[in-house]
C-alpha cells in the first residue's frame, strides 16, 4: 500500500480539555495518545508509508551515505582494558557486526594494561558475551551494562529488548558461559556486586518510571525473597548508585535538579539498610565518592558552581550517622567561569573533573599519608585537612577537545587515564603512571579515509541580543572554505536539564563536513556548558533564552556569510526537539530544514499530567504550571504543539519517534506533524513535513550500528537535498 498524500489524522474535540488560570484548550489529536487503539497503529504506519514516498527521492543519497558510513569504520574498534581482580575486561566491535563482543584475558599474562592495537589477538583471551548472538531474532537490543565480579567466577549484564529502557539483569558463569539467574527484571539503572560475589543491589522503578527503591538479591533466589534496603517517597527525586573504586563502599544518592541526599551501603553486609550519610538540603547538590578511610564530596553549599570538601566515614547508627556540614574539610571551591562535575578516587589519588571555556577538562589530587588497613578494612581517617596536594592539570591546552578521566578498574592502581575526543579528533585515551610519570596511549580510534587535517575547528564566541551575554559555539569546516555566502550550514543545540553539549567525535558526521558543510554546535543557556549560572540562566521563567541564544546564533551564521540565507539545517533531539519546534515557530524563514528527534513539543501537556513518567521531577525544570499562572503563561507562549503559526511557509521537517518511548511519549511529535501539515495546507510549495516511527525503540533510536546508520541516513538525506546536495 502506497500512501498518496500526507495522512490527516481527524480531529476528536472533546478527548482532552483543560481549563486552567483562565485559558480554555481543547487538543483535536490527543486521541492519537492510545497506541492500543487499531486507528492510531494505522494512522502511524501510514505515517511512515508517507515519510518512505517522500524520501524515494532521497533513497541513493541515503544509501550512499550508509556506504561512506561504513568507509569511515575501522576493521575492529575496541575499548580501552579495565583490570578488575585477576583479569583485564575489554570489547571489540568487528566491521560486520552490528554489536560488541566482551573478552577478558588473564593479569598473570599482562602485567600493564594491554593495548589492543598491537596484537590481532590476546594471549588466552576468553569471550564472555557475544551481543550478536543474544540480539538474534528481537527486533531491538541492547546492553546496558556489564559487571564481573571481584573474584571473576560471574559476570552480570543488563539487556532492553524492547527499549523502554526497563532492565532484565542476566547472570552469567564465566567459566560454562551458563546463564544462573536472570529472575530481576524491569529494573532502572545502577548495580553492584556484594563482597561475597553471590548478591547484588539494583534500582526499580514505579509508575512513572522513577527509580524509587533500592533492594538486595541473592543469586539463584527468586524475586520473592529480595529484600527492600531504601525506598524514596518524593515524587521529585530519583535514587541512583554505581558501583565504586572503593572495594569497601557503595554510595546511594537520592536526587533532583536542585538538591539531594545520600547513603552508604557497606558490601561486607549486604542486605542491611544504607547508612544515612548526607541529609538533603533545599538548593545543595551532592556528589560523594568514597575513597577508603574518608568521603569526598562535590556540594553547592558554598558556591552555586561546587567546592570540593573531604568529610570523614560515618559512625554505625541511624540518626547519629548524618554527618555534620560544619566538619567538612574544604579543598577547592570553583573559581570564576569554572563548574566542579565529578570525582573519582583511588587508593593514592583522585581526579576532579571540572568545566571551564565550556568545555569538560580534569585535574588530579594525590595523597599525602598512605591508607591504613586493618583487618582488611581501611582505618576511618581522623583528620582529612591536609590529605591530599594538587598533582597537575590534565588539560590539552589550546584545543577545543572534551577530556574526562576514566576508571582503570582497580583502587590500587597509580594509573591515571583520560579520554579526549572533539569534533575532528576520534575517541583517544591515554594512561599517565604516577610512579614512573610515563604516558602511554591505550586507544586510538581508528578512521579510515579521513584525514582531519583537511578540516579547521574553532570556538567563536556569538553576542546575544541582550547586548552583553556571549555564546560559545563550535565551528568545523574545511581549511579552504571561506566566508562567502554560498556554503549549507548545520547548527545543532540543546540547552537544557545542565546538560552540555560538548564536542565530540561522531562518523555520522563527516560525510556532510567533506560536502563541504559548515558545523556548528551552539552551547546555548539551559546546558552546562558554562556552569550552573549558564544553566539557570535558561530555566523556568528565563527559559526563553534557550531559544534566543539558539535563533541569534544561527543568525550569526548567516550573517557572518559561513552559510548561505536559504540553506541552513537545525538538528535537536528530545528536550532539543522542543528547541526545534520554538525556533521554528519564532522564526520559520531563518531554516530550510529541521531534523527533531523524539522532540518533546506538547511540553505543557505533559508537565500539567503528574501521572506521566517524570513530569514531577520535571517541574524543578520547566517550573509547576498547575500552581503557578506565570509558568502556565509562559510554557503556554513556547510550548512548539500549541504555538504553530496558521498560514506560515515553514521549513522541511523531518520528526522521528519510537512507539515504545518513555522519556517523551510518541504522541507529542505525532500530534505537532498533524498541527503543522493543517497550519500550512494551504501554503504554496511548503516543503514536506514528514515523521518516522520506529515501532520497537526508544528513545535512543533504532538498536545496533547498522540500524542507527540506515535510520540516520534517511534523516541526512532527506534535510541534505533541501540544500541543494543530492549526491
Amino acid at each position: 500500500m502506497t500512501e498518496e498524500a500526507a495522512p490527516l489524522a481527524p480531529q476528536r474535540f472533546g478527548t482532552r480539555v483543560r481549563s486552567i488560570h483562565g485559558d480554555h484548550f481543547d487538543d483535536p489529536w490527543d486521541w492519537l495518545r492510545d497506541r492500543n487503539d487499531p486507528q492510531v497503529v494505522a494512522h502511524i504506519q501510514a505515517e511512515n508509508r508517507w515519510a518512505d514516498k517522500v524520501c524515494e527521492p532521497t533513497r541513493e543519497l541515503a544509501d550512499t551515505l550508509v556506504s561512506e558510513f561504513d568507509s569511515f569504520t575501522a576493521p575492529v574498534v575496541y575499548s580501552a582494558p579495565q583490570r578488575i581482580g585477576d583479569w583485564w575486561y575489554f570489547q571489540r566491535q568487528f566491521h560486520e557486526d552490528s554489536y560488541a563482543k566482551h573478552y577478558r584475558v588473564s593479569a598473570l599474562h599482562y602485567t600493564e594494561t594491554p593495548v589492543l592495537a598491537d596484537v590481532e589477538t590476546l594471549e588466552g583471551e576468553q569471550l564472555l558475551l557475544d551481543e550478536n548472538l543474544c540480539a538474534q531474532g528481537e527486533e531491538f537490543f541492547k546492553v546496558g551494562e556489564l559487571v564481573p565480579t571481584a573474584d571473576g567466577r560471574l559476570i552480570a549484564w543488563s539487556r532492553d529488548t524492547e527499549g523502554d529502557e526497563r532492565w532484565t539483569w542476566i547472570i552469567q558463569d564465566t567459566s560454562s558461559g551458563d546463564i544462573v539467574d536472570q529472575v530481576v527484571s524491569n529494573a532502572g539503572y545502577g548495580f553492584a556486586w556484594a563482597a561475597d560475589s553471590q548478591s547484588f543491589i539494583y534500582t526499580r522503578v514505579d509508575d512513572a518510571w522513577r527509580q524509587f527503591q533500592l533492594w538486595h538479591h541473592r543469586v539463584g533466589m527468586d524475586t520473592d525473597g529480595d529484600s527492600l534496603l531504601l525506598e524514596e517517597p518524593d515524587e521529585a527525586f530519583d535514587l541512583w548508585f554505581s558501583a565504586s573504586n572503593d572495594p569497601w563502599h557503595v554510595v546511594v544518592h537520592s536526587t533532583s535538579t536542585t538538591s539531594g541526599g545520600a547513603w552508604l551501603w557497606d558490601p561486607y553486609a549486604p542486605s542491611a539498610s544504607p547508612l544515612p550519610l548526607v541529609a538533603k538540603r533545599d538548593d545543595v547538590q551532592i556528589n560523594v565518592e568514597p575513597a577508603g578511610d574518608h568521603l569526598l564530596v562535590i556540594h553547592t553549599a558554598l558556591s552555586r558552581e561546587g567546592s570540593l570538601a573531604c568529610i570523614p566515614l560515618p559512625s554505625k547508627g541511624s540518626a547519629d550517622s548524618i554527618i555534620d556540614p560544619d566538619r567538612w574539610v574544604t579543598l577547592y571551591t570553583a573559581h570564576d567561569g569554572e563548574r566542579l562535575t565529578d570525582i573519582e578516587a583511588y587508593r593514592d589519588f583522585f581526579t576532579l573533573s571540572y568545566r571551564r571555556d565550556a568545555l569538560p577538562q580534569a585535574r588530579y589530587y594525590r595523597r599525602t599519608r598512605p591508607l591504613e588497613i586493618a583487618d582488611g578494612k581501611p582505618v576511618p581517617a581522623s583528620d582529612c585537612s591536609d590529605l591530599w596536594a594538587l598533582g597537575q592539570e590534565l588539560n590539552k591546552e589550546g584545543t577545543i577537545r572534551s577530556l574526562y578521566p576514566l576508571s582503570s578498574g582497580r583502587f590500587e592502581d597509580c594509573l591515571v587515564r583520560v579520554g579526549y575526543q572533539s569534533v575532528l579528533t576520534s575517541p583517544t585515551v591515554e594512561e599517565l603512571d604516577l610512579q614512573n610519570g610515563k604516558t602511554r596511549i591505550l586507544k586510538v580510534t581508528e578512521v579510515p579515509n579521513w584525514d582531519p587535517s583537511d578540516f579547521t575547528e574553532e570556538r567563536v564566541w556569538v553576542c546575544a541580543r541582550d547586548g552583553h551575554t556571549q555564546i560559545p559555539v563550535t565551528l568545523v569546516h574545511r581549511c579552504d572554505a571561506q566566508p562567502d555566502g554560498t556554503h549549507a550550514g548545520w547548527i545543532h543545540g540543546y540547552g537544557s536539564y545542565e546538560i552540555s553539549f560538548d564536542p565530540e567525535f561522531d562518523i555520522l558526521r563527516l560525510p556532510a563536513l567533506k560536502r563541504g558543510v559548515v558545523h556548528a554546535i551552539a552551547h546555548i543557556r539551559g546546558g552546562g556548558e558554562m556552569g550552573r549560572a549558564w544553566y539557570e540562566d535558561g530555566k523556568k521563567l528565563v527559559k526563553t533564552h534557550t531559544f534566543t541564544d539558539f535563533l541569534d546564533v544561527a543568525n550569526y551564521l548567516v550573517d557572518s556569510r559561513w552559510v548561505h540565507p536559504d540553506r541552513l539545517i537545525a538538528e535537536g533531539r528530545s528536550a532539543g526537539g522542543l528547541l526545534m519546534g520554538a525556533v521554528t515557530n519564532a522564526q520559520p524563514d531563518r531554516f530550510a530544514a529541521i531534523i527533531a528527534g523524539v522532540p518533546f513539543v506538547d511540553a505543557l501537556t505533559t508537565i500539567l499530567d503528574p501521572s506521566l513518567p517524570l513530569t514531577v521531577g520535571e517541574w524543578e525544570e520547566w517550573g509547576n504550571p498547575i500552581e503557578d499562572a506565570e509558568v502556565y503563561a509562559l510554557m503556554r507562549s513556547y510550548t512548539p504543539y500549541e504555538n504553530v503559526h496558521q498560514g506560515v511557509r515553514y521549513p522541511a521537517i523531518m520528526a522521528t519517534t519510537s512507539i515504545n518511548d518513555t522519556r517523551v511519549f510518541y504522541v507529542e511529535p505525532h500530534k505537532w506533524v498533524q498541527r503543522l501539515r493543517q497550519a500550512t495546507a494551504q501554503v504554496p510549495d511548503q516543503p514536506p513535513i514528514v515523521i518516522r516511527t520506529e515501532m520497537v525503540a526508544g528513545h535512543a533510536g533504532a538498536s545496533g550500528r547498522k540500524g542507527r546508520w540506515n535510520a540516520r541516513a534517511q534523516e541526512f538525506a532527506f534535510v541534505l537535498h533541501q540544500v541543494g546536495i543530492t549526491k
